[in-house]
């Protein structure tokens, strides 16, 4: 996948969490996890951009780091939505796939670039 592929779907992924987080329940629960979503899910995307204009490799490593973290996070509390059966399964799954998804080509693509000679 290239990097301006990964551009767009880190950024339609934090749109549909925007989507996701507008049909929460406005109970407390619901409104903090809205604003833990809201944060992580958009800041993949942040991130990711800010790693593309990284200026050296070791800026790039450590901002996908952050996307990392950001993505697995959004998973985390995608799954809690789940758990609290404060949304359909079916509307979250979909996300949550997209959260592990993304989660685990970041994953990679940090275990790529760690491997090569001059990232060591």
């Amino acid at each position: 996948m290239d990097k301006l592929e990964l551009k767009k779907r880190t950024y339609q992924f934090g749109r549909r969490c925007l989507r996701l987080c507008e049909a929460l329940p406005n109970t407390k629960i619901g409104r903090h996890i809205e604003g833990q979503l809201i944060r992580c899910s958009t800041s993949v995307s942040a991130n990711y951009r800010a790693a593309l204009l990284a200026q050296s490799s070791a800026a790039f490593v450590a901002k996908l780091s952050i996307v990392i973290e950001e993505a697995d996070e959004s998973a985390m509390w995608l799954e809690l939505v789940i758990d609290e059966e404060l949304l359909e399964k079916d509307k979250v799954n979909p996300l949550l796939k997209e959260a592990e998804e993304l989660t685990a080509i970041f994953v990679s693509s940090r275990k790529t670039l760690n491997t090569k000679p001059n990232n060591k």
